[in-house]
């Protein structure tokens, strides 16, 4: 237990805010999630399927691992909105977290072995995301926080407000003694205020309906029937950790990962203006606002537009009905051109011009809501 607690000190002098031990294993929770998958909630993304095993073992990539070290980096700041009323994710508004959490690790990883808890540094593997863990669950047995409603996990002082980190150690360490666990209680907050409903029931998510999952992740059209919820959500959804209780008293962290300097120069019609990912690179350099690509990030603006109409919007997104390389950046500027500034006649002719079948398809669903 001594060394144990030393490996949690040492946790905290790297600067993370939460850690904790749990045996390397399958996750709590692999039923849950293989029934998840089999319902088709993880959006047809298909890593998922290709991993679930490994998911399901940990072990398979790491033989050698015994013992999971968890760590949280919180990050709660204020709601972040851009000029012209677009929002993003708060997660998303400083440095990219993946290289400040991975850079914590490595300190940690260095201490760890200048200690003698660990034999050398590659007796522990890192892992921010990328790895196929169920990280919430061992998350939640190593104590770190307890699952919310919404398939959160959530920390009394931090809420949902935090991230996740992990070394994979070839060392057995004792796990964190059980702490009272939180919960919930009849709180449905998270499940009310979804903007689509993607919250199915307390615990499971239909990333299929998760505006986070459209506007990050897919590449393809956002489709028609959720664009209105989108409302001012350029990137990402923080609808049900802002409602949440337990994240209401979270301290402003904002400093830590800062304000990256692209967000202060305008709003989201800027971003339609990208000439190609090497321009997207090159202005949101060491920032997490690049997943989606310009493409995917282009084709958000424009929706947003349509839902916060604007008389700068207008002719960005008339600009991009003509003019724009990308199908599924026009196919959006023809939606966003037809509801929130009701012009029909330039997305007719749109629609005729359009040889692409997918970006043509959407503008004709536009034009059958009329």
């Amino acid at each position: 237990m001594e060394r144990s607690a030393r490996v949690l000190e040492l946790a905290a002098e790297a600067g993370f805010d939460l850690a904790g031990l749990a045996p390397l294993g399958p996750p709590r929770d692999a039923e849950r999630f293989r029934d998840w998958l089999a319902r088709g909630h993880h959006a047809g993304l298909a890593w998922l399927e290709r991993d679930a095993e490994r998911i399901l073992d940990p072990c398979r990539d790491a033989p050698a691992g015994k013992t999971l070290l968890v760590v949280g980096l919180a990050h709660s700041r204020a709601p972040v909105e851009l000029a012209g009323g677009a929002r993003i994710a708060r997660y998303a508004a400083g440095r990219d977290y993946h290289n400040v959490v991975q850079k914590r690790l490595r300190k940690l990883r260095r201490a760890l072995q200048n200690e003698g808890l660990i034999p050398r540094e590659d007796a522990a593997r890192a892992a921010v995301d990328a790895a196929p863990l169920l990280e919430r669950s061992h998350a939640a047995e190593a104590g770190v926080g307890f699952p919310s409603k919404a398939a959160n996990l959530l920390h009394p002082r931090f809420g949902p407000w935090f991230f996740l980190g992990e070394l994979v150690l070839d060392t057995e360490f004792a796990p964190t003694p059980a702490v009272p666990a939180g919960s919930c209680g009849t709180c449905r907050a998270c499940l009310d205020a979804c903007p689509t409903g993607a919250i199915l029931e307390p615990g499971r998510v239909d990333a299929g309906l998760c505006l986070s999952f459209h506007t990050i992740e897919s590449a393809a059209p956002v489709p028609h029937e959720l664009r209105p919820a989108l409302g001012p959500w350029a990137f990402g959804c923080d609808v049900c950790s802002e409602v949440c209780p337990w994240g209401a008293k979270a301290p402003d962290l904002a400093e830590r990962f800062g304000l990256h300097r692209e967000l202060e120069q305008g709003g989201v019609e800027r971003w339609i203006g990208l000439a190609d990912d090497a321009e997207l690179a090159a202005r949101f350099e060491g920032s997490g606002l690049q997943r989606p690509g310009r493409d995917g990030l282009a084709r958000n603006a424009a929706l947003v537009l349509g839902n916060r109409p604007s008389a700068a919007g207008e002719p960005v997104l008339l600009h991009a009905l003509s003019f724009d390389p990308s199908a599924i950046v026009r196919e959006a500027a023809a939606w966003a051109l037809a509801v929130g500034y009701a012009r029909w006649e330039r997305v007719e002719a749109a629609w005729v011009a359009e040889r692409d079948p997918v970006a043509r398809a959407g503008i004709e669903r536009t034009l059958d809501g009329r």
